[in-house]
């Protein structure tokens, strides 16, 4: 009788601990959300209405001409467009995937994604997407491996990266 007494005392001490080492467990801290994607618009400057400054408008029109054919994303060797290109918000049951890439001398140069921070998202994403990042940077393509225990992110990184590949010309 002693020992089936011992027995559950020290199951259910052991159980307690358990969960008590469970429910202490933090998330990590979240990282910072990626800085939002420059659009790349053309719009022209504000003309000038004075007589006086018609002159100098025109010239100034001139030089935001050539600026602006300079601003132009150019595509290099890569075949890929430089400039900053946001693809389309993937859905999941977790929430929303967004990804962000820089493209400069024809290659992926960052990739940067926004994704769940809630719940237990909070505790897989952030190491998800910095994996996913790095692959990215590594295929410079959309065919990157998924992350394990992190599927639904995965494919909605790869379907967003995707659509940022396409806007750059890939």
């Amino acid at each position: 009788m002693r020992r089936s007494t011992a027995a559950a005392v020290g199951t259910l001490t052991g159980a307690a601990l358990i969960l008590g080492v469970r429910l202490s467990v933090q998330p990590p801290a979240a990282p910072d959300a990626a800085p939002a994607a420059q659009e790349l618009t053309e719009e022209p400057a504000p003309a000038e209405t004075s007589a006086a400054a018609k002159k100098p408008a025109a010239k100034e029109s001139a030089s935001a001409d050539k600026k602006k054919e300079s601003a132009k994303p150019t595509e290099d060797a890569g075949g890929l467009k430089a400039g900053t290109y946001k693809g389309k918000a993937v859905q999941n049951p977790y929430g929303t995937v967004q990804v962000t890439i820089k493209v400069s001398g024809g290659k992926v140069s960052s990739a940067n994604a926004t994704y769940p921070k809630t719940g237990f998202s909070a505790t897989i994403n952030p190491a998800a997407v910095t994996k996913l990042n790095q692959e990215t940077l590594t295929a410079q393509s959309a065919k990157v491996d998924a992350v394990s225990g992190a599927t639904f992110t995965s494919q909605s990184y790869v379907t967003s990266l995707q659509a940022a590949l396409d806007a750059a010309g890939a």
